[in-house]
């Protein structure tokens, strides 16, 4: 068996080698994953196959853990709160991108108007006035 392997363009690890990585010991990664602080990919037989996401993520709750002092629940908290955060801006994205697509309908559908308001006028030359007046009744 391997220890990296690539499925579908990710580079994925064993947990030997996450820990590793991420300077914790491999039970710390098991217990991280009950607590649901690290959700690794998992084989048909139940392993755990970690991404370099996962393991920026480990390096991550070690630091908040050991510089900060953020107990487990907290980190989890700042985790849920960073993830909450990274769907909006990628909602927020797609949302400015609809936005210009309706306002440049917009300005497409005000030239159209705009352009065929124009043929229905007819140019009067200079001086020539013409008024009508209805007959008296």
């Amino acid at each position: 068996m391997t220890q990296e392997t690539t499925v579908s363009q990710t580079t994925v690890f064993v947990i030997s080698v996450a820990a590793e990585m991420a300077g914790m010991h491999p039970q710390t990664l098991r217990q991280y994953d009950r607590l649901g602080l690290v959700t690794p990919v998992r084989t048909g037989g139940g392993g755990r196959r970690y991404t370099e996401r996962d393991v920026e993520l480990l390096r991550e709750v070690q630091r908040l853990s050991q510089e900060e002092g953020v107990n487990l629940a907290g980190i989890k908290r700042v985790i849920e709160l960073e993830n909450q955060v990274e769907a909006l801006r990628s909602r927020l994205a797609e949302v400015d991108a609809e936005l210009q697509e309706a306002q440049a309908a917009l300005l497409t559908a005000h030239d159209t108007a705009v352009a065929s308001l124009r043929r229905d006028l007819v140019p009067l030359s200079q001086g020539a006035l013409v008024v009508w007046r209805p007959p008296a009744r």
